[in-house]
């Protein structure tokens, strides 16, 4: 597995629109993708900061993974996400050096991405993502 770069640092904020004001204030530009994912129950609005983001992440309702985040530690750096060129090597590799992951296979994240997550026990108490461009999202806006 090589890691290619920092692709995006993910940042749970109990109000989206409150923290895209204060970002779009901070940064001098507004957010370039917005976007649900239904299956998680968050809402991803990306920030271009050089070749990487900033991810913020707003809970869409109470069964949010968000949510239960925002309930034990409050907002704040959430995840860091990888950007490597195959999620699902790089999770068995990772599994076969005996780390835990969240995620043995990987599965759509926002903006086109396919993600896979390393549990925080295992990378020194952070949340680590893996993302990959995903071939099925090209050429379809994603």
């Amino acid at each position: 597995m090589q890691l290619q770069k920092i692709d995006h640092i993910g940042v749970a904020v109990p109000d989206l629109e409150a923290a895209i004001a204060a970002y779009t204030q901070l940064f001098g530009v507004g957010p370039s993708h917005r976007e649900v994912v239904e299956s998680d129950g968050v809402e991803t609005v990306m920030f271009e900061v050089g070749e990487s983001r900033i991810e913020l992440l707003g809970a869409t309702g109470p069964d949010s993974k968000i949510t239960g985040f925002l309930a034990k530690r409050g907002g704040g750096i959430h995840h860091v996400a990888y950007g490597v060129e195959d999620v699902q090597a790089s999770l068995e590799d990772l599994a076969s050096m005996g780390m835990r992951l969240l995620d043995a296979r990987p599965r759509k994240g926002a903006g086109g991405k396919l993600v896979g997550f390393v549990h925080p026990k295992s990378a020194s108490g952070v949340l680590t993502e893996l993302c990959q461009d995903d071939p099925a999202a090209a050429g379809h806006g994603g």
